[in-house]
C-alpha cells in the first residue's frame, strides 16, 4: 500500500458576490471529485497558522514533514532546480525584469512588472546582464525561463536580506538592506546586491533596446527586482524522517529544487494546454511508477495561476477541466488499493489584491480504513462537516503514516531515536 498525494495548487478561495457568495470550488461542477469524496474522510487543512498566507514552497515543505526553520528560501530552491552548482555559503535570489521610473524623491517606482517583450529583445538584453563583484562578493544573473532569472551572490553571503520588489505596480522599489534580526555579511550582501542593481540599471536605460521601445512608445525594460533570497540548509532526507520512499511529479523549479533538498526523486513532465488532460497523464505515471515508491506527490498549478487572473470564472474552468482528467482514471484510483490522498497547499483568491490567503483548504482521503462520512461534495464549506476536522500542517504525515499503517505506537524503540514510523530502521539482534 502506497499513499498518491494529489495537490491542487490553490484550490482554495473565497466566497465572491458574481458566484453567488460560493467559491469557485462550490460553483464548479466537479462529479469525479465529488464521488471520491463519498469515499473518503473528509475535513480541512490549515498549512500554517489560520488567517496565514504560506507561499506554495512554505506550504509544500510543512505538508512534506519539514518545519519552516528548514525552509531555505525559494531562491535556493529554484537555483536547485535550475541545476546551479550552489556552495554551502552561497545565497540565490529570485529576479525579473520589470521597468521602473524614477521619481522626484530620488527613488524607482515600479511601472510595469514583467513588461511585454519579444524573444529577440530579451536575448538581447540578457546579454548585458553577467556578473557584478561589489564589497567583496559576486553577484551573477542566470536567466530560467522568459524574463525570469536568479542573482547567485558568492562567496559567503547572507539570505537575511529584504526582497526589492514591491510586488504592486506604482509602489516604490524596496531597498535591499539587513533584516532586523541581522546575521553576519547580512549588510555585506544588501550593498553587494544593491550595487550589482543599480549597474544593471544604468546600463539597461541606455540599452538601444529601451531607446527603441520608448521611441514606439512602450515601457523600457530597464531594472531587475528581486525577492525570496536563499541559502542552503542542512535537512534529513525524507526517507530518513518518514520511512517513506517518495516521488515528486511536477513542473517548476521550485519543486525540482524541493525534491532534490529534501531527497525525494523527481519526474519531470512535460506541461499541457488542458489541466485536466496534464493532471490524468501525471496520475498514470503515477500509477506506473515502480511500486518501491510509499509516497508519491502528483501536482497541478492550474487552479493557482487561473486564480491569479482575478477571474472566478477562470478558476472554475480550471477546476472542472481538472474533475474531468481525474475522471479518466477514477476507475485506477478507486480500485488500487492505496491511500489516496486530494488537498491544496493553500488559499489563492480569484479577487481582490490578495496574492494568497489564509483560509483552510478542503482535504479528502480514500483508501482502506478510511471512516467515511456524510460528506458528498468536495468544497471548502462541505468538508467542514467531515470526519478529520480540523487538521494542521504538522498534523500532515503523522495522518499519513497513519493512513498506510506505519504509525508507531508512542512509546516503542526499536531504534535508538524516537522515529515516528514503523518499522523503524532498526538493527537486528546479533549473536
Amino acid at each position: 500500500m502506497r499513499c498518491l498525494l494529489i495537490i491542487l495548487d490553490g484550490l482554495g478561495d473565497r466566497g465572491h458576490k458574481e458566484l453567488d457568495g460560493l467559491t469557485p470550488l462550490q460553483a464548479a461542477l466537479t462529479p469525479n471529485l465529488d464521488r471520491l469524496a463519498g469515499q473518503s474522510s473528509c475535513g480541512l487543512l490549515n498549512v500554517t497558522r489560520p488567517g496565514t498566507a504560506p507561499p506554495s514552497e512554505n506550504a509544500h515543505l510543512t505538508l512534506f514533514g519539514y518545519t519552516q526553520d528548514e525552509l531555505p528560501g525559494r531562491g535556493l530552491l529554484e537555483a536547485l532546480g535550475a541545476g546551479i552548482e550552489m556552495g554551502p555559503e552561497e545565497v540565490a535570489v529570485l529576479a525579473h525584469f520589470a521597468s521602473v521610473r524614477p521619481d522626484d524623491t530620488g527613488s524607482l517606482i515600479l511601472a510595469k512588472d514583467r513588461p511585454d517583450a519579444s524573444p529577440q529583445e530579451i536575448k538581447e538584453l540578457l546579454k548585458t546582464v553577467g556578473s557584478h563583484t561589489s564589497a567583496a562578493r559576486t553577484c551573477t544573473f542566470h536567466p530560467t525561463h522568459g524574463l525570469d532569472g536568479i542573482i547567485h551572490i558568492s562567496p559567503r553571503a547572507s539570505a537575511r536580506i529584504t526582497d526589492t520588489t514591491p510586488v504592486h505596480e506604482g509602489m516604490n522599489i524596496i531597498e535591499p538592506e539587513a533584516w532586523a534580526e541581522d546575521e553576519e555579511w547580512a549588510a555585506e550582501t544588501a550593498a553587494a546586491l544593491k550595487a550589482c542593481l543599480l549597474t544593471i540599471y544604468e546600463t539597461l536605460r541606455r540599452h538601444p533596446i529601451n531607446l527603441s521601445r520608448q521611441q514606439a512608445g512602450k515601457t523600457p525594460i530597464n531594472f531587475l527586482v528581486t525577492q525570496r533570497a536563499g541559502r542552503s540548509r542542512n535537512v534529513q532526507p525524507f526517507s530518513q524522517r518518514w520511512g517513506l520512499k517518495g516521488l515528486s511529479i511536477s513542473t517548476g523549479l521550485v519543486y525540482k529544487g524541493l525534491a532534490g533538498y529534501i531527497g525525494l526523486d523527481h519526474l519531470n513532465v512535460s506541461e499541457h494546454r488542458e489541466p485536466g488532460r496534464e493532471l490524468s497523464a501525471r496520475l498514470k505515471l503515477a500509477n506506473q511508477a515502480d511500486p518501491s515508491y510509499d509516497f508519491i506527490h502528483v501536482h497541478s498549478k492550474a487552479p493557482d495561476v487561473a486564480a491569479h487572473t482575478k477571474s472566478p470564472l477562470n478558476k472554475i474552468r480550471a477546476i472542472e477541466s481538472l474533475d474531468r482528467g481525474i475522471g479518466l482514471v477514477m476507475d485506477e484510483l478507486t480500485t488500487s488499493g492505496d491511500v489516496i490522498i486530494v488537498t491544496a497547499d493553500h488559499s489563492t483568491p480569484s479577487s481582490g489584491p490578495l496574492i494568497h490567503s489564509g483560509e483552510p483548504v478542503p482535504i479528502m482521503i480514500s483508501g482502506p480504513g478510511a471512516r467515511l462520512d456524510r460528506v458528498q461534495s468536495f468544497d471548502e464549506i462541505s468538508c467542514a462537516g467531515g470526519s478529520l476536522g480540523h487538521l494542521r500542517g504538522e498534523d500532515f504525515m503523522y495522518v499519513v503514516l497513519n493512513a498506510l499503517e506505519r504509525v508507531k505506537l508512542r512509546g516503542l524503540m526499536d531504534t535508538p531515536w524516537d522515529q515516528p514510523f514503523w518499522p523503524g530502521q532498526r538493527r537486528p539482534f546479533q549473536l
